[in-house]
């Protein structure tokens, strides 16, 4: 439905206005995007079927304040290395959002080995990042640099090469190549199934809403309507409550459960972007700036969120 509504979207309107582009994004702020993370101190616990205590929740916010600082402090010094960081984290987080997507809320069952679901992450979590790359070369500097210019300006030069045709050629070769050989490894092992036609199809509607669908536009849809609600669903079904709601179908008490559950970090992260706002060197005065400050905002809780994510993989043995 969100890929339906992109490509739609970009059908209908040759130039879209960057203000229009950005409303997606703009609205994850409250909106399913920034909340989806919200929870990450009771997902562990729920998952091993423990209490939550004051103990674990204070380790999983002293674990996000050490890293979130980590990261604030290297995009002081070095914001292009802290951007460039940026988007292979989302490659990652978002790879392995994909992945757990696939075996446990899709269903599907040809993903044996854990080489096939590294190469899924690394499909799954690449095309986002890296089709609007090729495609949309002049959008994606300008998002860059708004990102680059609240802390030095002059460094956004930097990443003119990446943006070269050749560059852009072979990125784009990389990403053909990585999800053929997906495919086929899959295909291989388990030939045509339902599993297999699921897996195809949603990586080729991505390809195809990511290379016609602006970035940012794209993104914004992306991050609240595909990453962020397979996310929640996975809190969910972790959480005993919410779980027997969703058995009974009833979905508004699963999602008023969650939506109390991540209303306190929620406005935590709204605080962080309030602190940014006031630390970055270049006061945010554009809505371009603003763009970039909650980019960089998402970058910083990108960073324990993925971690958090990490460990839930593994007691939910994804790489097993």
């Amino acid at each position: 439905m969100v890929l339906g509504i992109g490509v739609t979207l970009a059908a209908l309107v040759d130039s879209m206005p960057l203000a229009v582009q950005a409303v997606p994004l703009a609205a994850s702020v409250l909106i399913l995007g920034l909340p989806h993370g919200a929870i990450d101190h009771l997902v562990l616990p729920r998952a091993r079927g423990e209490p939550v205590t004051r103990r674990s929740v204070g380790l999983v916010c002293s674990g996000y304040l050490v890293l979130a600082a980590g990261y604030v402090l290297l995009w002081l010094v070095e914001p292009v290395v802290a951007f460039v960081g940026f988007i292979l984290l989302t490659v990652v987080h978002w790879g392995q959002g994909d992945v757990f997507a696939l075996l446990e809320l899709l269903g599907t069952d040809h993903l044996e080995t854990r080489g096939q679901r590294l190469l899924a992450l690394c499909v799954r979590g690449g095309i986002p990042m890296f089709v609007p790359l090729v495609a949309f070369p002049d959008q994606y500097a300008f998002v860059a640099t708004a990102v680059i210019n609240l802390f030095e300006p002059a460094t956004a030069a930097t990443l003119e090469p990446a943006f070269d045709l050749r560059v852009r050629a072979w990125v784009a070769m990389t990403i053909v190549t990585l999800v053929v050989t997906s495919l086929v490894w899959g295909l291989l092992r388990m030939g045509p199934s339902r599993s297999w036609l699921l897996d195809a199809g949603e990586t080729v509607g991505l390809l195809v809403f990511f290379a016609v669908v602006p970035p940012i536009l794209a993104i914004g849809l992306y991050f609240a309507g595909w990453h962020s609600v397979r996310h929640i669903l996975r809190t969910m079904l972790v959480d005993t409550r919410a779980t027997a709601a969703l058995e009974r179908r009833d979905i508004r008490a699963a999602t008023w459960r969650f939506t109390r559950d991540a209303t306190p970090l929620t406005a935590g992260a709204l605080i962080v972007l309030g602190g940014l706002a006031l630390a970055v060197p270049q006061t945010p005065a554009t809505p371009t700036d603003l763009l970039g400050l909650y980019l960089v905002c998402l970058a910083i809780l990108t960073l324990p969120h993925t971690v958090i994510v990490s460990l839930l993989d593994r007691e939910q043995n994804v790489w097993a």
